[in-house]
């Protein structure tokens, strides 16, 4: 059996990489993404304890992280989608004001 601590490296990892995509990344749809990476590392520690713990409350939470993620997808590319109509371009710094 592998040991829980593999798991969490690996999910601190997949973390760090996402929250840096964040913060240095121009391009919306890469910022989207690293969020994605981030919820992934999210769902990898609640498996992972849930499995550790003998609970499955861990796995009705990654259903749910993974509903919402989907969501957040479907509502950000579709922002996305219009501030590129109108602004042409995708970069974070262009899109930073409400009013178009």
């Amino acid at each position: 059996m592998i040991p829980v601590e593999y798991f969490l490296a690996l999910a601190a990892i997949l973390f760090a990489i996402g929250a840096y995509g964040v913060m240095t990344k121009v391009n919306t749809i890469l910022v989207l993404m690293s969020i994605e990476l981030m919820l992934n590392a999210a769902n990898i520690n609640f498996v992972v304890f849930s499995g550790f713990l003998g609970d499955a409350m861990g796995q009705v939470f990654v259903l749910m992280v993974i509903s919402v993620a989907a969501a957040e997808v479907a509502v950000g590319i579709a922002i996305l989608l219009n501030a590129y109509k109108i602004k042409k371009t995708t970069e974070v710094t262009a899109l930073t004001s409400m009013r178009w």
